[in-house]
């Protein structure tokens, strides 16, 4: 990302809304570690860097082709 453009926040909702799960999967993801750390904007405020979900969802695509060694060219139509 640039440094011109804002950055944005996704509240727990509308992380969980993203991935079609609750928002105590978000928050067990998190503390598994499996999952972006959220920021602390203040008071009982917490909220994820869309940037940091991005980045997130690009690794975790590349690491599920690569863990099931997928291979477009060997695809076949039925």
């Amino acid at each position: 990302m640039n440094s011109t453009t804002p950055n944005l926040y996704l509240s727990v909702e509308q992380v969980a809304n993203r991935f079609g799960v609750s928002k105590d999967s978000i928050w067990r993801w998190k503390r598994n570690g499996d999952f972006p750390a959220p920021v602390k904007l203040g008071g009982t405020t917490t909220r994820w860097r869309l940037s940091d979900i991005e980045e997130w969802e690009s690794q975790l695509v590349c690491g599920f082709i690569t863990c099931l060694g997928f291979e477009p060219d060997r695809l076949t139509l039925l």
